[in-house]
């Protein structure tokens, strides 16, 4: 069986306050950057799926464990890609 690596985004949903954001924004105002207007702050994760029997078994365990742990749903909003890792 395969090999495979999920690589997960996890960010804000539109609308809720990002204070990681908002004090990045702000760092970068400090700096000079005044053309950004805008900064929403979010996660990067990467997870090793050994032997999955298939890239769909492989993204069907990567959405359980984002709904179950890796994101809440409440506030967040995550996407994936699943790679075969050699």
């Amino acid at each position: 069986m395969p090999n495979f690596l999920a690589r997960i985004y996890v960010t804000p949903k539109p609308g809720v306050v990002d204070p990681q954001g908002l004090s990045i924004l702000g760092g970068l105002k400090n700096l000079g950057y005044d053309s950004v207007s805008a900064v929403r702050a979010g996660r990067y994760l990467e997870i090793q799926i050994g032997e999955a029997p298939s890239r769909e078994a492989a993204e069907s365990r990567t959405t359980d464990m984002c709904r179950q742990l890796l994101a809440n749903p409440v506030i967040e909003d995550y996407r994936f890609e699943v790679v075969e890792n050699d």
